[in-house]
């Protein structure tokens, strides 16, 4: 019995042409088809952004961010101070900050009342830095008053917006924490007044950079025999460089109708002023001077303008 025989499947050189062709063709054009495949995946490895990692690498250490010292300053919200400050503590209630919109947490700090908590604010309390760790260049005392505001309200209060400062008073936006710290803001809320009110403004920054430092608290048993005399002394020696001419709006001394609208309040606040600051008053006038004697001379100037 006879096989039959085997035929080549390539019978003429046209056959043979489209095999080799065929051979190498087919997978040079897989080879493309994954390469440009590959090469428009998105590429989320360390380096595989070449263009990100150059300008990465060529930007300089540090960057110059240039602002318009005469353009109106833009004032932060509440609930924006609150988002990049003070939501990382009191928005899980961290190291026993009130979480935000706990009325519960919130109903006993919101008994202390508006002042008390804007002044635990912006000088800190127990785990809670001054300011919440910023700075008067970061965040104006208004902008810290109104997160003290956005997140009381949600925890139950009903406070009123703190009035926004007045566009020349840049001086009372932030409160400086010291004589040195003042000398701008004084400089910028005078920039509006005439030359007998800067040359004022210059000769009170010129006496409270001087004032000299005193020990912050006396030793046990030798404080002043004579609160009187002792406020009477601490006025003379660092109060009169903005209260004896009334300089950047201070109340000036024996003027009733000045000191009327600030005798409305309690003397406590009164006291907290003096102590802490306010507007471009630094606390304490700038000096080391004892609670006592701040209030010594506080009583002395009170009693003045009675």
């Amino acid at each position: 019995m006879s096989e039959a025989p085997h035929g080549a499947p390539i019978k003429t050189p046209g056959q043979l042409i489209a095999a080799v062709i065929a051979g190498f063709g087919i997978p040079v054009a897989i080879i493309v088809l994954l390469a440009v495949y590959v090469d428009n995946t998105t590429r989320t490895g360390a380096g595989t952004n070449l263009d990100a990692s150059v300008e990465q690498r060529i930007a300089p250490a540090a960057q110059v961010d240039i602002r318009d010292a005469n353009a109106p300053r833009v004032y932060k919200t509440g609930e924006e101070v609150f988002k990049a400050v003070c939501s990382a503590c009191h928005a899980t209630g961290t190291a026993g900050a009130p979480k935000f919109g706990d009325a519960s947490a919130w109903a006993p700090r919101i008994g202390e009342g508006y002042d008390t908590l804007v002044h635990n604010a912006l000088n800190g309390k127990g785990a809670m830095p001054p300011r919440g760790g910023t700075s008067p260049d970061d965040y104006s005392d208004f902008e810290i008053a109104r997160a003290v505001v956005y997140m009381a309200n949600n925890g139950g209060a009903k406070f009123a917006e703190p009035a926004q400062p007045a566009p020349g008073a840049a001086a009372s936006a932030s409160a400086p924490s010291s004589a040195s710290a003042s000398a701008p803001a004084a400089a910028s809320g005078a920039a509006g007044a005439s030359s007998t009110d800067n040359a004022q403004a210059a000769a009170a920054v010129a006496a409270l950079a001087a004032v000299p430092q005193t020990a912050s608290a006396p030793a046990a048993g030798a404080q002043s025999a004579d609160s009187a005399q002792a406020g009477k002394a601490l006025y003379e020696q660092v109060c009169q460089a903005c209260h004896a001419a009334g300089v950047l709006n201070a109340p000036k001394f024996g003027d009733k109708a000045a000191w009327a609208p600030r005798l409305k309040d309690p003397m406590d606040t009164v006291y907290n002023y003096a102590l802490h600051g306010k507007g471009a008053m630094p606390p304490k006038g700038g000096s080391n001077a004892s609670d006592a004697d701040v209030k010594a001379a506080v009583d002395y100037m009170v009693n003045a303008a009675k």
